[in-house]
């Protein structure tokens, strides 16, 4: 690290010194903490960009350089948002900023290479902050890990069609953090030319919107964990009445777009979200309308997209065996509709749902049973196919279609650390929605003494995504811990690595039910959402 460093006490000779980094960055003196579990520094809570207030659904403003020495000691800062599961709000507008955490290793004349990591949470709720994406496992690897906040919800992807409000602010957001990135790493010792964008749900999500972008190259590889932008929950289409409705929510009648914007503006944004939260609104990225001098991020539908990216930019992609097990494990009796499960669900991608489509796809995954409790992890499977899986497999063959070298997976280990059952009270053996995370960060809710087993697990994964941000290769060298060589996928063979007590090389995952969802799209594309004509 570029250290102007103060030392700031002298302790007996036969003990080491402590100090704190200083970093002079382009955007100003950056001082950070040394970190207790670990040989590494943490700058925390850096401002990357800020919200306009006067349009804070809008474009993010340039933050300005600091006039002295910027003390990055807290990420306590989140994004406004309702807490997940609750109609609480928390956070504010003011949180636009990203952490870093560095080896002591890292210097100008030893640039390591940066692992970029975007939160989940659907869009609607997360944070970068250390309480879930702790570094110390990653950072024992020799890569920079850098977390960041940005803006979700309404005031993060609002899509109206509009110059001031044309959508899509999270993502550009990231962008602007990337762009920071690009710009300033070097003076912490990470090397700019070697960053790899990572994120799961709807980080992952994101990182495939990365990938699609026609913005600069400003990341080198790509890890995407469970999510695409094909997955049906991660794009919807603009809606200028959002907006009225909040206002006429709160007690203002305007049947004009901007000027309800105008007065949402001037609230308090736990207002708002409270508001957003009566309504029941969700929004998550768009398709945006074009305009002149506007940045834009997304213009078209993503399945008509031609991943250009994906030519040059080595790919690492999975998700988990039982995605969506959460959604029904514990599940009352009375709370399963059949309507919510298949027609709700399928019209996230289908313009038009018919009797035979429901009818064809409760035969394929419960038969003739009645849909209820006694079929739960039927249910889950469904689900998890149509969400997460299919809409990830999908994705790998049109990144084939770009001749990248993409990297496969199927994460199912259970051990005492799989963040998703534990936070659910889940005991069914396999992996949910955000079980991997317990592997690859320190996270509050879990142990920080992990079993022997899981601790495995722990290097596996720490060592193979490293490996892959090093090297665009998550098993460069066979070895004790990483017994097999992880083969890309082909076009004649969709190699992936199965994630459990052992590692293991198959082929295509789920084949029969991959299949089955392959010829249910070809038969239904022409109402699908975003579907043109070829």
């Amino acid at each position: 690290m570029k250290v102007l460093v103060l030392l700031l006490f002298i302790t007996v000779a036969w003990a080491s010194p402590r100090l704190d980094p200083l970093v002079e960055s382009k955007k100003g003196l950056i001082r950070g903490l040394q970190a207790t579990d670990g040989d590494y520094a943490m700058f925390l809570g850096i401002p990357y960009a800020m919200v306009n207030y006067t349009n804070p659904f809008g474009a993010a403003l340039p933050y300005p350089d600091f006039k002295g020495t910027f003390e990055a000691y807290d990420d306590s800062a989140i994004c406004i948002q309702n807490l997940q599961r609750t109609d609480q709000t928390i956070g504010s507008l003011d949180c636009l900023h990203l952490n870093i955490y560095v080896p002591n290793k890292a210097s100008t004349s030893n640039k390591l290479p940066v692992l970029f990591w975007i939160h989940g949470g659907r869009f609607l709720y997360g944070n970068g902050g250390r309480t879930q994406f702790g570094a110390k496992y990653l950072v024992k690897k020799d890569v920079i890990l850098v977390t960041i906040n940005y803006r979700i919800g309404l005031y993060g992807f609002m899509c109206l069609d509009t110059p001031e409000v044309p959508g899509n602010q999270g993502l550009k957001d990231q962008v602007a953090a990337l762009r920071w990135v690009k710009e300033n790493i070097e003076a912490f010792g990470g090397d700019p030319n070697k960053v790899t964008i990572s994120g799961a749900s709807a980080g992952g999500v994101s990182v495939d919107y990365h990938l699609l972008s026609k913005k600069e190259k400003l990341f080198d590889k790509a890890i995407s964990q469970s999510g695409t932008s094909l997955c049906p929950w991660g794009i919807m289409e603009s809606d200028r009445n959002i907006p009225i409705r909040i206002a006429t929510h709160l007690g203002y009648e305007t049947d004009d777009t901007n000027e309800a914007v105008q007065y949402l503006a001037t609230l308090d944004p736990n207002v708002v979200v409270s508001a957003e939260i009566d309504l029941a609104i969700t929004c998550v990225p768009c398709v945006e309308k074009e305009f002149d001098g506007v940045e834009n991020f997304i213009t078209d539908h993503p399945m008509n997209y031609d991943i250009m990216k994906a030519k040059t930019i080595p790919i690492l992609i999975g998700y988990m065996n039982m995605e969506k097990l959460f959604e029904f494990y514990n599940k009352p009796a009375d709370k399963y509709n059949e309507r919510e499960i298949f027609e709700d669900n399928l019209g996230l991608a289908f313009n038009m749902i018919d009797d035979d489509q429901v009818k064809l796809l409760k035969q394929f995954y419960i038969g003739d049973e009645i849909v209820g409790e006694n079929v739960k992890y039927e249910l889950s499977d469904y689900d998890s196919d149509f969400t997460f899986i299919h809409p990830i497999h999908r994705r790998l063959s049109s990144y084939l279609e770009n001749d990248g070298k993409v990297y496969h997976y199927v994460f199912r280990y259970s051990g005492g650390r799989n963040f998703g059952k534990l936070k659910d009270n889940i005991t069914y053996p396999g992996a949910i929605h955000s079980d991997e995370y317990g592997y690859l960060f320190n996270m509050a809710l879990l142990s920080d003494t992990p079993t022997i087993e899981d601790q495995v697990t722990i290097d596996r994964m720490t060592t193979m995504w490293t490996n892959f941000v090093k090297f665009g290769d998550p098993t460069p060298e066979i070895s004790e811990l990483l017994p097999i060589k992880w083969m890309p996928i082909t076009k004649g063979a969709f190699n992936y690595l199965d994630i459990d007590n052992e590692l293991t090389m198959k082929k295509r995952s789920y084949h029969a039910r991959m299949a089955f969802w392959d010829l249910y799209y070809e038969r239904n594309k022409k109402s699908l959402k975003g579907y043109k004509e070829e």
